[in-house]
């Protein structure tokens, strides 16, 4: 290669930019370029500094930038918008649902912010996950990486903002509530199909979205299935809408795919005992639930409503048992006033009611917050009816399941998809 022939620098060059990043402008003196033409020497020409240029914040890999940081006005992205179909479809431009609307984003206690700084943390958390999580790390690390991701990102602050519930990361059969327990082994293989589901909350609003991992194509169908099914229950599901109609449409959509496993071709089936469920602040599990299967259930969504639309579609009996080691657990939102004889259980509580109050948390978090020898005063606590377990939910030995899940928000004049990205 033949290198460039160097130039001569002509006098009235503008020299390069300063070592530190600002550029130097010459400007003449007037009457200075009349002196110079005559032969006089001239006056000097001044320099004057630009000021730099901010270069814009970014996410770092893994990712640590906080959210307020990456958004200083403190506006955090909207979600996907859906307009109201048939009997609301008014409330788009209804003035009356506007000033409704207005005065929401206004009110503290509701304010659509909080749940779109939550979503905006679960979709750049996620992001570095589906890039990173490969067959051969350990579970509890996978756990770890995504949990870290969040407290970094959504600037954990006690009760304020952090993680929404333990990370789930159920294998194959299993369909949900697996997170690690400390001293967990379990590795993640080239044929399992894991399903990642996490959430993060800001002033209780809990942002609960949920995909799945498969590095084996035997399982493609499955997955695309169930994604399938939980974009009709996002699509259909609106105020006014029948939890057991929108059930229907989701097991309609589930029910029309199939699966090829070594020669044999295996219906998807929607898991008839999970369901999606609304929220409520500092509550994962609203009280309303969206089932997976046609149903009677006359219960309507309504106006100003979250809502978890999440599906689950199976290759066995489309049904889970519980099974296995406990890891999820959650102080009861209405639990009793009972006298607590171990003094372990009372200190225990206290630490509960202090560090999660009412959201779920695994036992990996009980170490984290400083706990130590304490199954004795959780199991008493669970005895007790103050403290809730989710053992993992499994379908038969063999079977393979999937799931996804996104947060939707029921707004006076749209629908919003509040954990909606580019990747699912």
């Amino acid at each position: 290669m033949i290198a460039p022939v160097p130039t001569e620098k002509k006098p009235d060059e503008v020299p390069p930019a300063n070592a530190d990043g600002d550029e130097e402008e010459e400007i003449e003196e007037e009457g200075a370029h009349d002196a110079q033409g005559a032969g006089g020497e001239g006056k000097k020409k001044k320099k004057k500094k630009k000021p730099k240029k901010k270069s814009k914040l970014e996410q770092t890999e893994p990712p640590t930038v906080g959210l307020t940081k990456l958004f200083p006005d403190g506006k955090f992205p909207e979600g996907e918008l859906h307009e109201y179909k048939d009997d609301n479809s008014y409330r788009t431009t209804s003035e009356e649902k506007r000033y409704d609307e207005r005065m929401a984003m206004e009110d503290p206690e509701i304010t659509y912010n909080n749940i779109r700084r939550a979503a905006e943390v679960h979709r750049q958390v996620r992001k570095y996950a589906r890039k990173t999580i490969r067959p051969g790390m350990r579970m509890i690390d996978i756990a770890e990486m995504i949990e870290n991701g969040v407290r970094n990102l959504v600037e954990e602050d006690g009760l304020e903002s952090g993680v929404g519930f333990p990370t789930g990361l159920s294998l194959n059969h299993c369909a949900a509530h697996y997170s690690p327990n400390p001293g967990d082994t379990l590795v993640l293989g080239e044929k399992d199909v894991l399903k990642v589901d996490f959430g993060v909350h800001v002033k209780g609003r809990i942002l609960d979205s949920a995909f799945t991992l498969n590095f084996d194509p035997t399982y493609d169908k499955l997955l695309e299935a169930v994604k399938a099914a939980t974009d009709t229950g996002v699509r259909e599901a609106g105020i006014d809408v029948r939890l057991g109609e929108l059930a229907g449409y989701i097991q309609e959509t589930m029910e029309s795919y199939e699966v090829e496993v070594n020669g044999k071709v295996l219906p998807v089936k929607p898991i008839e005992n999970l369901s999606g469920h609304s929220i409520n602040p500092y509550q994962i599990h609203g009280g309303k639930s969206v089932l997976l299967v046609k149903n009677d259930d006359p219960t309507k969504m309504e106006e100003g409503e979250y809502f978890a639309i999440e599906t689950f579609g199976s290759t066995g009996r489309g049904k889970v048992i519980e099974q296995g080691e406990v890891s999820h657990y959650a102080r009861k939102v209405d639990a009793p006033h009972v006298p607590l004889r171990l003094t372990s259980a009372k200190s225990l509580l206290k630490s509960i009611n202090k560090n999660f109050g009412t959201l779920p948390w695994c036992r990996r978090y009980l170490e984290r917050a400083g706990e130590s020898k304490y199954l004795l005063a959780l199991n008493h606590l669970v005895s007790q009816g103050i403290v809730q377990d989710y053992p993992p939910l499994c379908d038969v030995r063999g079977a393979m399941t999937a799931q996804f899940e996104h947060t939707i928000l029921l707004r006076p004049t749209r629908k919003e998809v509040v954990s909606r990205g580019d990747d699912y």
